[in-house]
């Protein structure tokens, strides 16, 4: 990984770091990507909690999945730019431009409430 991704890994654990309260993240997931395990491995020391590694294509599965085993929770998932914008429309039935191949510090964060429509925000980090 690049110094900036270095930088970048680090922010994400200075921003979602905290192991209670507003803000705590409950899982983090990853894909097969050593890259991405990387990016969360600072975040995920700092939490104690170990990283799941899920296959990078299997965008409706990790939907599926972190609908099922995270409902209510907060899930701080770290993928690519051409599965990203897929995953939040599984998830929250929300379309996302394509996302650049050198775009990595772009942030998602997508809210899903039990009633009503999800929605987006979208940040530089």
């Amino acid at each position: 990984m690049s110094a900036e991704g270095e930088q970048r890994a680090e922010r994400l654990a200075q921003m979602f770091g905290r192991s209670q309260g507003v803000g705590r993240i409950d899982a983090i997931y990853v894909s097969d990507a050593r890259r991405t395990q990387q990016t969360a491995a600072p975040l995920a020391e700092r939490l104690g909690k170990q990283a799941i590694v899920v296959p990078a294509a299997d965008t409706k599965g990790l939907a599926s999945r972190v609908m099922h085993e995270h409902e209510g929770g907060s899930v701080l998932i770290i993928g690519h730019s051409n599965t990203v914008p897929q995953l939040i429309h599984e998830l929250g039935d929300i379309d996302v431009p394509p996302i650049g191949d050198d775009e990595y510090d772009t942030l998602y964060v997508l809210s899903i409430p039990s009633f009503g429509q999800a929605s987006l925000l979208r940040m530089e980090y």
